[in-house]
């Protein structure tokens, strides 16, 4: 009965096997795929800040005009 019990659930049918590790496959690649986007997302933040305060240093009023 625990075999047949088994059966019904689905706990043992290759095709139902294959598709849940395709999925943790797929659930485990898109991790590490926000893992490397947050850590460029955070390298672009640190670098655009960086640029805001080389801006911010500029003398504006000592700048030469641009050529026309």
């Amino acid at each position: 009965m625990a075999k047949a019990l088994l059966g019904y659930v689905g706990g043992s049918d290759p095709r139902v096997l294959a598709e849940m590790r395709r999925l943790q496959q797929r659930v485990q690649d898109l991790e590490s795929e926000l893992i490397r986007i947050q850590a460029e997302n955070d390298a672009l933040s640190a670098a655009a800040h960086h640029g805001d305060s080389l801006l911010e240093r500029i003398d504006v009023s000592q700048a030469e005009p641009a050529l026309a």
